[in-house]
């Protein structure tokens, strides 16, 4: 699957550090908020005697990306490198919850998670209809995330205490862990990120 226009690899490590594993759950908090800011803002306003509240998304461009598509056959490049740079943060803070790296998510530098999605040819690749029907037609591939997710909750678990037992992760769990993100960063590039018209693949290589 290494033709793919959207691929993710993460190193592996040997060793785990013990202690930061054990309080990564606390660690992790402030990353995190980080990462939902990026993702929402909430904002108060008040005319007269009533207040609003308001919630803007900042998050991945998707429907202003769609309508260029649509509409003009273009995806700007600087909406691209924006969700590209979420994206590749995104799965940086996972990594990290998810105890498979013990440096902390930088906002920036890649560090260990290499991902590569192309910036896309729209006029030669992509269908301007396709967008419409991505949703749809990844329902299959959804439903068996869902269940390879909550394998990866109980491997992460797992992974957690025999990483204090004996200071490592072991490399088959590790390879399923950052598989099932392949995964889904393909689906996500497909249905979500619309970098590609071509149908992400069932498999975790």
């Amino acid at each position: 699957m290494e033709n793919y226009p959207a691929n993710l690899n993460i190193n592996y490590s040997d060793k785990s550090d013990r202690l930061t594993v054990f309080f990564r759950i606390f660690l992790a908090i402030p990353i995190l908020i980080i990462l939902g800011l990026l993702a929402s803002e909430v904002y108060k306003s008040r005319a007269g005697a009533e207040e609003y509240e308001h919630v803007y998304s900042v998050g991945i461009v998707f429907l202003p990306t769609l309508l260029m598509i649509l509409f003009r056959k273009k995806y700007p490049k600087w909406w691209f490198d924006w969700n590209l740079a979420l994206t590749k943060f995104s799965v940086r803070v996972t990594s990290y919850v998810l105890l498979l790296r013990d440096e902390y998510p930088s906002t920036d530098e890649e560090q260990a998670v290499q991902i590569d999605i192309p910036y896309p040819d729209v006029e030669k690749e992509l269908n301007r209809w396709m967008p419409l029907i991505k949703w749809f037609l990844v329902i299959p591939h959804v439903i068996i995330l869902i269940f390879l997710f909550a394998i990866v909750i109980l491997f992460t678990i797992f992974g957690w205490l025999i990483i204090l037992l004996t200071g490592n992760y072991p490399k088959g769990m590790f390879d399923f862990v950052v598989g099932v993100m392949r995964w889904s960063l393909r689906v996500s590039a497909y249905a979500v990120l619309l970098t590609t018209d071509k149908y992400p693949p069932f498999s975790l290589s």
